[in-house]
């Protein structure tokens, strides 16, 4: 496996997503085999790091994954490669802790069970001398997590550079960058994150800019040093992340139903089931051979009206239903099972009608976590009492759901909606419980 380095912060908005992607077309741009990670359940900055590295990114999750699945997805990421570099989610030592959820998988986590160095950016608006006090205390926070270094982001001159290395010095806290305050790396936001990678015209010229910078102002051989082999994982698990929907599985694939972890669709496959894939908003049907559907998650409340013009992709699996082909939808796709979505404009939108749920965006309610759940009854997922680990986040406002709960939730509400072979929830499935 690559040798792998993970890059944190203290909290989110200080830059260490732009300082990943720079880092990234960086070393591929000198000739270093590159390739990444992204730890959480994020869908959006995965496929940025592909345009960057020219190379698949996979998720890494310390809560929701085994360790053994995440250890061996690492391994898998940073295959061929020689440096891995793996992206924190929100500040270093933050975790989810909701629900009754003890406090574990975030950045810290990870990186510990990778046995990782830790790249602290730290975000240099506003201070001085003080980035070393703040750099040493992450650094002796934990006894398992090493802070081997910090790039300095949103420098404002010379000056300010030597206050603030003068600070880290002081700490005993290396400085591997000191990256200026810059205009041009910005990336238009939506209600879930960033716009999705293809969504971005201007996207490679923006990488460009980003290596560039990180290229002159950050000691990319320092960071190379640094980097250390994650231990492998023990026995192979046997069982996918989730068990395969049929023999032949048909799944969504456009800018509506772009979220489906590609870890989840390998562990189908190497299950042993084929996978066809096809678009909604093409108007196109899933394959007439398919005995299942798989509806990821994604944004169809911004393309209401093309799917629900969609006279082929309904159809086709409105007919696939009849034959009785197991379907599934998680979130988005979820919502497309319903009986129609309701825009940020008011407007409704018919959807597929398979289930009995509505939903709307006119009166937006953030729902955000990880979620322990156990299926409630037999069905496509799984027999009664499978246990999954999932996260939520969406802001859509149920207006009703009526039917039997697809799954049980850790406090024993229920979730989701299951009828015959169609089921489908708000909860993104990353692996087995």
């Amino acid at each position: 496996m690559a040798r792998a380095v993970v890059v944190a912060a203290p909290s989110s908005g200080s830059g260490k997503t732009i300082v990943t992607l720079g880092l990234l077309r960086a070393f591929r741009d000198a000739g270093v085999a590159v390739a990444s990670a992204k730890i959480g359940p994020d869908y959006i900055d995965p496929r940025f790091h592909e345009a960057a590295s020219g190379r698949a990114c996979l998720n890494l999750d310390g809560w929701a994954m085994r360790r053994d699945r995440a250890l061996a997805l690492a391994h898998e990421a940073g295959r061929g490669a020689e440096i891995l570099v793996v992206e924190g989610v929100m500040g270093l030592f933050d975790h989810a802790a909701e629900r009754g959820i003890e406090g574990h998988g975030g950045t810290a986590d990870v990186a510990a069970m990778l046995g990782a160095p830790v790249v602290l950016v730290l975000d240099a608006s506003g201070m001085a001398q003080s980035a070393g006090a703040i750099a040493r205390g992450f650094a002796d926070f934990r006894d398992d997590v090493e802070v081997a270094g910090v790039i300095l982001n949103r420098v404002a001159s010379p000056r300010h550079e030597a206050l603030l290395r003068a600070g880290c010095d002081a700490a005993g806290v290396p400085v591997i960058g000191a990256l200026p305050r810059t205009t041009e790396l910005r990336t238009p936001s939506r209600h879930l994150g960033l716009v999705q990678a293809e969504e971005l015209p201007e996207l490679d010229a923006l990488l460009a800019s980003a290596a560039r910078l990180v290229a002159a102002h950050v000691d990319l051989d320092a960071l190379r040093a640094i980097a250390r082999t994650a231990p492998r994982p023990g026995a192979r698990l046997a069982s996918p992340p989730l068990r395969p929907l049929g023999q032949t599985i048909a799944v969504a694939a456009d800018a509506a139903f772009r979220f489906s972890y590609p870890h989840l669709l390998a562990g189908w496959r190497e299950a042993g089931a084929e996978l066809s894939f096809f678009s909604p908003l093409a108007d196109e049907a899933p394959a007439t051979a398919a005995d299942a559907i798989f509806l990821p998650g994604g944004y169809p409340e911004l393309h209401g009206g093309r799917l629900a013009s969609a006279g082929t992709f309904r159809s086709g699996v409105r007919a696939a239903a009849n034959r009785g082909a197991a379907i599934y939808g998680e979130c988005g796709g979820y919502m497309t099972l319903g009986e129609g979505i309701v825009d940020a404009d008011g407007a409704f939108h018919e959807m597929l009608g398979l289930l009995k749920v509505g939903t709307s965006f006119a009166a937006r309610r953030l729902h955000l976590g990880y979620r322990s759940a156990a299926l409630a009854s037999d069905g496509a997922l799984g027999p009664a009492g499978a246990a999954y680990r999932a996260h939520e986040f969406h802001y859509a406002t149920i207006l009703h759901e009526e039917g039997e709960p697809l799954f049980r939730l850790g406090d024993g509400a229920g979730a989701g909606l299951t009828s015959g072979r169609i089921c489908g929830s708000f909860l993104h499935v990353i692996d087995g419980g």
